[in-house]
């Protein structure tokens, strides 16, 4: 059985660790998370998410690794 396309708008949020997630579209953000002004499709918002989060890593891990080089 194939899955229902899905309509719903989305937008794009990020965390203050640089973590990225859809977040349906007229829902209130989650505290600790911002829009990034990329709204759209479920596809759309996601391809947005594969090209700007190139490292997975949390922000506070990255930064605390390059503290220890």
């Amino acid at each position: 059985m194939e899955e229902a396309e899905d309509l719903r708008r989305y937008h794009v949020v990020v965390n203050d660790e640089e973590q990225y997630s859809i977040w349906p579209d007229g829902s209130d953000v989650p505290s600790g998370w911002r829009t990034v002004g990329v709204s759209g499709d479920r596809a759309t918002c996601l391809a947005h998410i594969d090209e700007v989060w190139t490292d997975l890593r949390p922000r506070g891990l990255r930064e605390w690794l390059a503290a220890q080089s």
